[in-house]
């Protein structure tokens, strides 16, 4: 009964954090405040590092330059931030919650929506029948999402529904979105572009500073699109140009794709 459940893998990581989000909320009552400010400091951390390491995947940083550029204007541009603020705003409202309530909500939907386990994890799940990738993120998130509940407050719970939105979107969407996957270098940059969102996440949690992060989710959408069309300014381009010029393509890429992304 369990195997033909759709969006098995997605209500499992749904279950894990809302889990986790209530042991997290026990746990809350029996620390002091300094230990949650150094728990959420050390969150801050760890998420700077996992931004890092999604950064260091790209092959080609002007690609994530470009989408993160362009893709934190249009968020400005659409109100991504505010249209999140408000939603949080509207559920602290609802549930009830403390100042940390939209923090919550925030960082945590960011920080468990984005990367490339989730993409994977969702396109394996509808198209192989496989929630190996999710059930390894649902406990990763899980155990997360105790701590976040414990230093941020209920505002976790709210991510739960948004993990259970977004990734069953992702899943029911996946056929159109499989070549994403199949590409290396599409979801390298795609996976490169969500590093700067964890980091500046990660600079807010630590108390360093705090920067409207959501508003450069459209970078996510963006560096897929970009590789795509630098591959059509590139393709066709003749090895030694006109003049009987080297073949750069071979030792370096990088002069072509920023030609392609200036033409942009």
């Amino acid at each position: 009964m369990l195997e033909r459940l759709p969006l098995r893998g997605t209500l499992l990581n749904t279950a894990t954090i809302v889990v986790g989000a209530l042991i997290g909320l026990w746990l809350s009552h029996a620390l002091t405040k300094d230990l949650l400010d150094m728990a959420t400091i050390g969150l801050g951390l760890v998420s700077m590092c996992i931004g890092i390491k999604m950064f260091l995947e790209s092959k080609n940083v002007l690609i994530v330059a470009a989408a993160i550029g362009i893709g934190g204007l249009v968020g400005q541009a659409i109100g991504i931030h505010s249209g999140l603020e408000a939603f949080a705003e509207w559920a602290r409202g609802t549930l009830g919650g403390g100042e940390t309530f939209n923090e919550a909500v925030v960082s945590t939907s960011v920080l468990f929506c984005v990367g490339p386990m989730t993409l994977i994890g969702c396109l394996q799940c509808a198209l192989e029948d496989r929630i190996e990738l999710l059930g390894v993120k649902a406990v990763m998130d899980g155990i997360a999402s105790i701590f976040f509940a414990a230093t941020l407050g209920p505002g976790v719970l709210v991510t739960a529904a948004v993990v259970l939105v977004s990734q069953g979107a992702l899943t029911l969407f996946a056929r159109r979105l499989s070549g994403l996957a199949k590409d290396k270098e599409l979801l390298a940059e795609t996976s490169a572009a969500g590093g700067p969102i964890l980091l500046a996440i990660g600079f807010g949690l630590a108390g360093v500073a705090k920067f409207p992060s959501e508003n450069l989710l459209p970078a996510l959408v963006l560096a897929p699109l970009l590789v795509m069309l630098a591959r059509r300014f590139t393709r066709g381009r003749p090895a030694g140009g006109d003049r009987g010029e080297p073949n750069l393509r071979e030792e370096n890429d990088t002069p072509f794709l920023a030609d392609a992304i200036v033409r942009l």
